[in-house]
């Protein structure tokens, strides 16, 4: 395999990592936990398989992809920050709310349990199957934008000094009039499109929905934005890791040089092993997780 055939497939399945990445930094970095990144991603993937279908149009699906995602974010939201529930709990009641929802509007919109019929998407057909082909897809240029992007939001910005200051010191921004609650729901709430984006690529790339199609991607987007010390730009570095490692799985699963149960764990053994080497030295947002002011 080529260096470059490599690159290319790293890229395309860093995409959705980069995506619910971008988003968990941010609400992370306002305080909020984002264990809601894979039933961000779920909700999105159907939304934009469900609108792209029925509307006919791939960008119609992104739309509908990106107000599912809204629309858990907004659920996250209210739950975490206006009745102050467990952070953790509803982070997980949110992910298996989603994989029951899209279950059942699998089966009501398409009467199928498994997957539904072929939508519409940024298909690159016309390249003759090219390994470069994923490039027309505009959603990955977005994707390879977005960390730059939540960088400079977060650092640059006078939203993401406000964002921070949440994340770290919410009593003291509350005493100089930032109004930390409704930072973290602008930041909880822009988390849910930015993950939903990667669902909507997963989604309108193969064409399809398929239950639980996420496979446990936003969990992996979790464990970059820990490995990347709450930076967005070092979480997508190491989303470009944790994906050259699924890459490296792929081809050898099919060079079928060692048994493909081990060949299988490379990803996560990786992930379990940067997030378990980096967790211990590093330091998350001061307020992260904290029910209130």
């Amino acid at each position: 395999m080529s260096v470059l055939l490599f690159i290319a497939q790293t890229v395309r399945i860093a995409i959705p990592y980069l995506f619910a990445a971008a988003g968990g930094a941010i609400a992370e970095r306002s305080g909020v936990v984002s264990l809601t990144l894979e039933g961000f991603m779920l909700g999105g993937a159907f939304g934009a398989a469900l609108g792209s279908y029925y509307a006919g149009s791939p960008w119609l699906g992104l739309i509908a992809g990106v107000g599912a995602g809204l629309a858990l974010g907004w659920v996250h939201a209210v739950a975490s920050i206006r009745y102050n529930a467990d952070q953790v709990v509803v982070g997980v009641a949110i992910n298996l709310l989603a994989v029951g929802v899209t279950r059942f509007f699998l089966q009501l919109a398409f009467q199928s349990s498994s997957n539904s019929p072929r939508v519409p998407g940024f298909g690159a057909e016309a390249t003759g199957g090219s390994a470069l082909a994923f490039l027309s897809n505009p959603l990955v240029w977005l994707g390879l934008a977005v960390m730059p992007i939540a960088g400079f939001v977060v650092n640059k910005t006078r939203f993401g000094l406000r964002l921070r200051a949440a994340g770290e010191h919410p009593e003291a921004a509350a005493s100089v009039g930032v109004p930390v609650k409704r930072v973290r729901y602008a930041a909880v709430i822009a988390s849910g499109a930015l993950a939903a984006c990667g669902g909507v690529y997963l989604a309108l790339d193969q064409h399809q929905f398929t239950d639980s199609m996420t496979a446990g991607r936003g969990f992996i987007a979790l464990a970059a934005v820990i490995f990347g010390r709450w930076d967005p730009m070092r979480a997508g570095a190491a989303c470009l890791l944790f994906a050259a490692a699924e890459t490296l799985q792929i081809q050898l699963q099919a060079a079928q040089v060692v048994p493909s149960q081990f060949v299988a764990m490379i990803p996560y053994v990786l992930t379990i092993v940067a997030v378990a080497g980096v967790v211990g030295r590093s330091t998350p947002p001061t307020a992260l997780g904290r029910t209130s002011e």
